[in-house]
């Protein structure tokens, strides 16, 4: 039998667990004070030991926060104050942004607190950082208060008596300091300071847990925002200290997409139809464009949550179905919208939750005035749907084949009879009620191609397909063979007719009125008319600057509209050539500038190209290739010459009337991310990936600022040697104006990335942020020198404001955000409104100044990719936005305080943030 339990033995064991609890306490609490004691001796604010440390090897702590204390004013707080001995002084920890403050305080007879403030103001160490633990799990050791049945009571009352000694000898220790009585006096003078700052501490403690949530800690002078528990440290200009209960509210401004520049021709086909009304449709990242060419004006359907694939027209020249790819977010899932092309109402939505990955192609029936809607998806079937346009459900559906399908169409005479043509195949289906059937067209002695990428239904009934080879195919139905097949042979599709077309790949064949036959060319970017019997009539060569033809429509008046490969978009005739009607870019899109006193503005990005836009007539004023990705770009003030910095660390300046090239120059071998020139041109600032801000003088103005220019003379013969010649003319004034831009200085000081930067309004100062979130600011006048205290600058005014991180701005950013959200930001020239470009394909409109967390914006999409840049115009009407990978340009036009119109559903506005 097993023995019974003693009652005793119970608590011997609590007992023995709670002496070794106390233990584990005591050994914790001599750590941290060991931990104090080395912050005090490596911050010089203490001497190294004190006799009494000798003796006494632990202390019973008690850790504050003095949040708490300032909250609570019925706690006493003499009975709070921490007991420490000497050697560790209390000190209070003030981590603002990268810089550090620490505090001293000591206990005097009457419990009142003393501190030494021994920074140097709120300059003091800015690259200087420590990491602090919080101390909330270390359980306290509280001082007078009533005992509790324990069996360590008699060693806490030894405790307390060692603490008073100590104390004793910390006063005495500091009376012996012959410095002492005069940093005694200063610290009474700041005990609400140290209130302040110890708040500070805490609530820094509390946000810097590495995590992802963005904290806002609101104080007197500052404000503190935490990314990636990192805090960023803002302080509060001198007139906005009273706006605290000031609620954010939405700008009165809206946003109308006015135009778009480029459609989406480099990676898509069936992209260019035409309508009824005469208007010509495609689309390029989330938007479907209707534009009348006549007339200059352009209407976006903007329904589509994610990049459009393709786009179909019904037979009665109004209805479009359109079909989108799948997105990252959850409203991104792919989806055929059925609309109404005069009204830009939705009919109906169909496929949401059958298709998977994206919409490859559709069409619609022709047979039956489009009752049908054939669609194909891009999941690893390749499943291929038909849909009742009327009632919006799905009729039949089948798998297709593992490879991609790039076409399909229904023949024109008989809905019940469809093709579908992609890699290495041409299928013919046979539809009849909810099943469909396939056979597979027969090349036998004609060589297989790679890819079919195109078909169509001649007059006769026939079918005709383009392939890779630059072959044109004719297929018919043949009937069986009996004789060699036996009995149950069935009917086969095969190559009737073999017609040599172009050098490279067939790329689209059209039907035109009359019965003619348009074929064009991939590689020989040929343009070739064929009769119904396709005998060559005429043919044309387009310019390798706008690429192969990707997409052709023939227009009311017989001339034809071709989508290219390069993003463009021409009218013409065989006989007279195209002309571009949209032109656009072809790769990722990063660097802007708009002009300083004209609707225009410049884009350049990955695929090498810099271009001048007119806003006002929607055109491309000029253009040229650059040697490597242009990344950022400005206008200098008086509008003749703008700076293009590239991705290999080179920074050119080009004239805007004779669009040659007056200076280049390269700055170390790291991408460029930003160029500004100061409000009167003086300067040029260079931000590079290499973590410094170049300064250049322009020689434009004669600025006598009281600073040393050896460094200007320096880098003028170094640029001699160096060879940077300029590329242009040779004449007397173009080599004057070489000569102007002379190295001035470098700022140095980031530990990152220069990401953007602003000046001043006076021209002497700049303002940058970089890639680990800091905010820095260089006196430029005073020899491109950091200024430490940087409370100086918070009433500084900035003559733009591109920067991401400011105390003007900082409620630009999403709760949740990771630091690298936001891409860039703009305010309006009259200081009215922030536009925001992020990760999110949206662009954010906001009031200035947007000083409040979690502010509420007007949301705006369209946007197939991130948005990379956004810029105002001179006059604040416009706003351009650039899309990342769709190499998308999107003008949007300024409305002041009016309701949009309802065919222009173009936003959905933010719902305010709860408090």
């Amino acid at each position: 039998m097993e023995e019974k339990r003693r009652p005793g033995d119970d608590s011997t064991k609590w007992e023995s667990q709670l002496r070794v609890q106390e233990e584990e306490i005591m050994l914790l609490k001599s750590a941290l004070c060991d931990v104090l004691q080395r912050i005090c001796i490596l911050e010089n604010r203490l001497p190294l030991t004190h006799p009494s440390c000798e003796k006494q090897d632990t202390s019973p702590i008690k850790v504050l926060n003095v949040a708490d204390v300032k909250t609570s004013p019925e706690i006493n707080r003499d009975s709070l104050l921490p007991t420490i001995p000497p050697c560790a002084c209390h000190v209070s920890r003030n981590s603002v942004g990268t810089q550090t403050i620490c505090h001293l305080e000591q206990t005097g007879s009457s419990g009142s607190i003393e501190s030494i403030d021994t920074g140097e103001g709120p300059g003091i160490f800015e690259n200087e950082s420590l990491n602090w633990v919080p101390t909330d799990g270390i359980p306290d050791s509280e001082g007078p208060q009533e005992s509790s049945p324990s069996p360590a009571s008699d060693e806490g009352g030894a405790h307390a008596r060692r603490v008073q000694i100590l104390q004793e000898k910390k006063k005495d220790l500091l009376r012996r300091n012959s410095s002492s009585d005069k940093l005694i006096k200063d610290g009474k003078d700041r005990v609400k300071k140290l209130e302040k700052k110890s708040a500070s501490s805490s609530n820094l403690l509390l946000g810097s847990s590495g995590s992802r949530r963005s904290n806002y800690n609101l104080e007197g002078t500052s404000v503190k925002v935490f990314l990636r528990g990192r805090p960023i440290t803002m302080y509060i200009p001198s007139n906005m200290q009273n706006q605290d209960d000031h609620k954010p509210e939405l700008p009165t401004e809206k946003l109308q997409l006015e135009w778009v520049y480029g459609c989406r021709g480099r990676d898509s086909r069936c992209t260019l139809r035409m309508l009824q009304s005469g208007e010509v449709i495609y689309f390029t990242a989330c938007v479907i464009v209707i534009c009348d060419v006549t007339h200059g004006t352009q209407r976006h359907f903007l329904r589509h949550t994610d990049c459009v694939r393709c786009l179909a027209v019904h037979p009665d020249g109004v209805r479009v179905a359109s079909g989108q790819t799948a997105g990252v977010e959850k409203d991104g899932k792919p989806v055929v919208y059925i609309w109404d092309s005069s009204t830009l109402q939705t009919l109906h939505q169909i496929g949401l939750g059958f298709f998977e990955r994206g919409v490859g192609c559709l069409t619609f029936s022709a047979a039956d005035s489009g009752s049908f809607l054939c669609v194909v998806d891009d999941c690893n079937e390749h499943v291929l749907s038909i849909w009742d346009t009327a009632r919006g459900n799905k009729i039949a559906e089948t798998k297709t084949t593992n490879e991609p399908v790039l076409c399909v169409a229904f023949n024109p005479l008989e809905s019940s009879y469809i093709v579908t043509v992609g890699k290495s195949h041409v299928h013919f289906w046979n539809w009849s009620g909810a099943s469909l059937t396939k056979k597979q067209g027969i090349f036998g002695k004609y060589k297989k191609p790679r890819y079919v990428q195109c078909l169509l239904f001649d007059q006769t009934g026939d079918v005709l397909t383009g392939d890779s080879e630059g072959q044109i195919l004719t297929w018919g139905k043949s009937a069986a063979d009996t004789r060699t097949l036996g009995r149950g042979a069935k009917d086969t599709y095969q190559i009737v007719r073999h017609t040599r077309a172009h050098e490279g790949s067939v790329s689209t064949l059209t039907a035109l009125h009359g019965g003619n036959v348009l074929s064009t060319g991939g590689k020989d970017r040929r343009l070739v008319l064929w009769s119904q019997s396709l005998i060559q009539i005429k043919e044309f060569e387009l310019s390798e600057h706008f690429g192969a033809v990707r997409s052709v429509t023939e227009a009311p008046g017989g001339e034809l509209l071709f989508g290219t490969t390069k993003n463009a978009l021409l009218m013409g005739t065989l006989e007279l050539g195209f002309n571009p009607v949209i032109q656009g870019h072809t790769d990722e899109l990063w660097g802007l500038a708009a002009h300083p006193t004209q609707n225009v503005f410049l884009t350049c990005g990955h695929d090498k190209q810099l271009c001048i836009w007119n806003g006002t007539e929607h055109t491309l004023s000029w253009g040229c290739v650059l040697e490597d990705p242009g990344l950022c770009a400005d206008f200098h003030p008086n509008g003749r010459e703008v700076c293009v910095g590239l991705s290999t660390g080179r920074w050119q300046v080009l004239d805007m009337l004779s669009h040659c090239t007056l200076f280049v120059r390269s700055d170390g071998n790291e991408q460029l991310s930003v160029v500004r020139y100061s409000p009167d041109g003086a300067y040029l600032a260079v931000g590079s990936h290499d973590n410094v801000i170049y300064i250049y003088s322009t020689g434009q103005k004669d600025h006598k600022l009281g600073c040393s220019r050896e460094g200007s003379l320096e880098e003028k013969d170094s640029t001699q040697e160096e060879g940077d010649s300029p590329r242009g003319e040779s004449d007397s004034s173009t080599s004057e104006k070489v000569q102007r831009y002379t190295r001035y200085g470098k700022c140095v000081g980031h530990s990152s990335f220069i990401t953007h930067l602003d000046w001043s309004r006076d021209g002497k100062y700049i303002m940058s942020n970089s890639g680990d979130y800091e905010i820095l600011y260089w006196d430029i006048a005073g020899g491109c020198k950091l200024i430490r205290n940087r409370s100086e600058s918070r009433d500084r005014e900035w003559a733009t404001y591109t920067c991401v991180l400011g105390y003007h701005v900082f409620g630009v950013w999403p709760e949740g955000s990771d630091g690298t959200d936001i891409n860039a930001l703009a305010r309006s020239s009259g200081m009215t409104m922030i536009s925001v470009a992020d990760d999110f394909c949206k662009v954010h409109l906001f009031r200035y100044p947007c000083n409040k967390p979690k502010a509420p914006s007007h949301v705006y999409s369209g946007h197939g990719s991130h948005v990379t840049n956004v810029r105002f115009t001179c006059d604040d009407t416009h706003l351009i936005s650039l899309g990342g990978k769709d190499a998308s340009i999107f003008q949007w036009r300024v409305v002041r305080g009016g309701s949009l119109s309802r065919s222009h559903l173009l936003s959905a506005s933010s719902m305010e943030a709860s408090s």
